[in-house]
């Protein structure tokens, strides 16, 4: 299954040749440097880690190329940071990025830029980084355990370096990105906050090489959509007007995950038939997935949302007969279904569906599969998509980052939060004004905020990109979320889905990859050349 040594692709980096753009940054960073290393001895967080990053922009530039559909692409590999300033000018974060610039002829057209980053909240721009758009990539082929290191850390044909620069952003607090001066982690822990950090860190980019006529593009997963949806607004209240975003694996709305409400329900029922299929637990199992999901959805919000707005007084005939097509859908015993109240929690349908094997399903990608000490439990005792390329990811960033490209820092680069800050992200959202609701702080629910970016920029593309496995944030979800933004009928033309069989981190499936690319093509192509 896997090599044992580890393969570098020989054209994935050459010398260090610092661009135009690098030397603007360190000239810029030597005006700042003095006053920043005193703010920098102002404060020593609880964090002890933090203490040790600098107010002082960094970049450490080196050459590498890859090959795209027989193209060779010759670019500069720029990890450096980004000073985070507030409105008063006081450096209050450093912001980690990876950024890959190609090659660009004298005269040229402006190449699109890409501001890229993966969610959590509390998670690094790893899984993206090392997985999914960029020129170099750790593979993990199969839906189990990868093997212990040696990885396998290749060229990425599937690139998007063909089409657009990439600029891959750690969220602060995780990778390489701190707190620094007077500010605690805190300040940033939150929807607002983190979008602000995010608004100020592309601007900067944006700012200090030179990029602020180029077409601008957000590319986010998971949690990294609610924060792209809520950033192309606030980007555009500072200016920043928004070719296109894509929105990988999407959560936009809190709300519904509520404790008491139906929706999230509804939301799962696919993802649940879809895992039901794929492990081969139907009854009558259809030869494909589609156009079987789709009599899923209307299934789902036709008769069982009926069946669950009823509540209590759901009739007994009606109950059974929604348990009974329920469980043609899920795989799971109408009896099960009636104890539950035909409402599955997600941890209880992932431990339910394989019980009798011994199994659990992941959360993150359902084709894996786990196993658990007590067959008889409740829920899994473990995500085992995550256990199974965690490894592998965090094993080939830090390679790649502090071996290949020989990153210098005192820094340890964090895949997640800093532990001491579990629970204290504050899920309020203060939306755009103009519409009901809008302007009041309440849980988020960021596609209101891109239904107003959308209709304020008519020109603004949306790219919904979703897997089948993923219960994570379901496709159906995605759907309702960005169905629900009350846009013009001319504006909905602007919103494409695209579906895969995979999981949650889509590009993990090699077998998806190519479809990935193609479909992410097309999208750039509409949005830069409407």
């Amino acid at each position: 299954m896997r090599k044992s040594q580890l393969v570098v692709a020989a054209t994935v980096l050459a010398v260090f040749a610092p661009p135009l753009a690098a030397q603007r940054q360190g000239d810029a960073a030597r005006e700042q440097g003095a006053a920043d290393r005193e703010q920098d001895k102002a404060a020593r967080p609880a964090d002890p880690d933090v203490a040790l990053a600098s107010a002082t922009e960094d970049a450490q530039p080196r050459r590498g190329s890859v090959t795209v559909a027989g193209k060779l692409i010759n670019y500069t590999v720029t990890p450096g940071t980004l000073t985070i300033r507030n409105d008063n000018g006081e450096a209050v974060a450093s912001m980690f990025y990876v950024a890959y610039v190609a090659d660009r002829p004298a005269g040229a057209a402006e190449r699109p830029v890409t501001f890229t980053y993966n969610g959590g909240p509390g998670s690094s721009s790893m899984w993206l980084h090392m997985g999914s758009i960029g020129p170099v990539h750790v593979e993990t082929p199969d839906p189990a355990a990868t093997a212990p290191a040696p990885f396998r850390i290749t060229s990425n044909p599937h690139t998007m370096l063909d089409k657009t620069d990439i600029v891959f952003l750690d969220a602060i607090g995780t990778g390489l990105s701190r707190p620094i001066g007077k500010s605690k982690g805190p300040e940033f822990y939150g929807v607002d906050q983190d979008i602000d950090a995010f608004a100020r860190g592309v601007q900067r980019y944006l700012t200090i090489n030179d990029r602020w006529n180029s077409p601008k593009f957000l590319f986010g997963e998971s949690y990294g959509t609610l924060r792209s949806a809520g950033l192309a607004y606030a980007l555009q209240q500072r200016g920043v007007q928004v070719n296109g975003v894509t929105l990988l694996s999407s959560i936009l709305n809190y709300g519904v995950r509520q404790p008491g409400y139906d929706q999230i329900n509804l939301t799962f029922l696919p993802s649940y038939a879809a895992t039901a299929w794929y492990h081969n637990r139907l009854p009558n199992r259809p030869p494909a997935l589609e156009p079987f999901l789709t009599e899923v959805r209307q299934w789902a919000i036709g008769p069982y949302a009926t069946a669950l707005a009823k509540g209590s007084d759901l009739p007994d005939a009606e109950r059974n007969a929604i348990a009974q097509q329920m469980s043609a859908y899920t795989g799971l015993s109408v009896k099960y279904l009636l104890d539950a109240d035909l409402r599955v929690d997600l941890s209880r349908f992932r431990k339910e569906l394989l019980r009798d094997q011994r199994r659990t399903v992941g959360r993150l990608d359902s084709r894996f599969i786990g196993i658990d000490v007590d067959a008889a439990g409740e829920g899994p005792e473990y995500d085992t998509t995550d256990t199974s390329i965690s490894g592998p990811y965090i094993g080939a960033l830090n390679k790649y980052l502090f071996g290949t490209l020989g990153y210098k820092t005192k820094l340890s680069y964090r895949p997640n939060y800093y532990s001491g800050i579990s629970g204290q992200w504050d899920q309020r959202h203060r939306g755009p004004g103009g519409r009901a609701g809008g302007g009041n702080m309440a849980l988020a629910d960021t596609a209101l905020d891109l239904s107003a970016a959308m209709r304020q920029n008519p020109h603004l593309k949306v790219l919904s990109l979703n897997g089948y496995y993923d219960m994570a944030t379901p496709f159906f979800g995605a759907e309702y979320d960005l169905k629900h933004m009350q846009i013009d009928p001319t504006l909905q033309k602007n919103v494409t889905f695209h579906y895969y069989e995979s999981g949650h981190m889509v590009y993990i499936n090699p077998a998806v990859t190519a479809q990935f690319k193609k479909d992410l093509d097309a999208f750039y192509d509409s949005a830069v050349h409407p």
